[in-house]
């Protein structure tokens, strides 16, 4: 559950620049995905998607413990 949370955070930081899709903000993803189509189909959804909500892209749901260890279990969606 905590790094799914961890993750959510990344997610939270990447949907702006993709937000504001200049060449910086480009490079700025790229500096932290390093696959391009990657960074591409996000820069091309993410505005359209996301254009009139300011954050809280992601939403981490808690689920059934782990079997084996009982670790918590969580689920990563985007809003």
């Amino acid at each position: 559950l905590a790094r799914a949370r961890a993750v959510g955070c990344e997610f939270d930081k990447m949907i702006p620049l993709a937000k504001d899709g200049s060449l910086s903000a480009r490079r700025q993803a790229m500096g932290w995905m390093y696959d391009k189509q990657l960074v591409h189909a996000l820069f091309e959804q993410a505005p359209e998607r996301y254009s009139e909500r300011n954050g809280g892209y992601c939403r981490v749901l808690q689920t059934l413990p782990r079997k084996g260890d009982n670790s918590k279990m969580g689920i990563i969606e985007l809003v």
